[in-house]
């Protein structure tokens, strides 16, 4: 079944209304009740909050790295290990195509249900998941294949096992090696973009965000712990940090949003995966045109910071 949040209630009544009306065969009520849907949707949608956003970005029903590879990717081939310790479910790595473009797919996957969740880690990534990453990416830059990177993650895993073994270092290698790949690389966040867990897989010739999506150094409920003593305080730090994808862009952190279905990716992963699939292939014939891409992208990552 849907989850909806406090701030869908009124869409889930439409909903029922609606789905009562088909049962019913009432065309003509249901056709009243649409029209009705529509225009909440555009009210909840059009005047939300940034802890709203928030919310939505963690949704239960959003889409996830897995979902976006299954419905995008023929001929798909995971890729896994990371030749020095262990395979990390928390980063997948799949060699495919999306229409008849080969593209290296790396995403952060939290899972689904409590059993995959622990397997996945809830998307957390230990130092060996960066470095299958970067293992994958090598690959495609080794066979001058575009490399599209799906983040979502409220962050890497901050256990003793991967401080012990080189959490921080796995992810300083990602950025250093993903700013000079040979090859170009999309990365879009898809839901949370949490601190250097995000930004491991977030150093790209283009780098984009989901409408409903996060982009932070720390969580909210970090931030309000940190700043005012108080976890409570998270709608505040959600306000207070700009970690929505307008805040972002207009920062000149982030280069495009890209705009969900009008009741978010949650309620229509296809056409959630499709925007992205455009963005992808319009994006990847950019960066082609572009002479000295490699150069390009270097400048922007300089860029960041810089004021007058």
């Amino acid at each position: 079944m849907a989850t909806y949040l406090d701030f869908e209630q009124r869409i889930k009544v439409l909903q029922d209304e609606i789905e009562m009306a088909i049962i019913r065969g009432d065309n003509a009520a249901r056709e009243i009740l649409e029209v009705d849907l529509e225009k909440e949707v555009r009210l909840i949608y059009g005047n939300m909050t940034d802890y709203q956003k928030l919310q939505l970005a963690r949704h239960p029903d959003r889409p996830y790295a897995m979902d976006y590879i299954e419905l995008l990717l023929k001929d798909a081939y995971e890729i896994s290990g990371d030749r020095h310790f262990s395979d990390d479910k928390a980063i997948v790595c799949f060699l495919g195509k999306i229409d008849e473009q080969p593209v290296m797919v790396i995403g952060e996957e939290k899972g689904r249900g409590t059993k995959t969740k622990l397997m996945r880690n809830f998307g957390m990534p230990n130092p060996e998941g960066y470095r299958k990453a970067l293992r994958a990416a090598k690959f495609a830059e080794k066979f001058d294949i575009p490399i599209l990177m799906l983040v979502d993650t409220a962050g890497a895993y901050p256990g003793i096992g991967a401080e012990e073994r080189g959490q921080s270092e796995a992810i300083a290698k990602n950025l250093q090696d993903f700013a000079v790949l040979n090859v170009p690389t999309i990365s879009i966040i898809i839901g949370e973009g949490g601190s250097g867990g995000a930004l491991a897989i977030g150093v790209a010739d283009r780098l984009a965000m989901m409408q409903y999506s996060i982009f932070s150094v720390i969580s909210p409920e970090g931030c309000a712990a940190i700043l005012w003593n108080d976890p409570a305080k998270i709608e505040s730090a959600t306000k207070a940090m700009k970690i929505t994808p307008d805040a972002l862009k207009s920062f000149g952190l982030i280069d495009d949003i890209i705009i969900e279905p009008s009741r978010g990716a949650h309620r229509d992963k296809e056409l959630a995966a499709q925007a992205i699939k455009k963005y992808f292939l319009e994006s990847l014939k950019t960066i082609k045109a572009e002479k000295n891409f490699v150069e390009k992208r270097y400048e922007k990552l300089m860029s960041y910071g810089a004021f007058v």
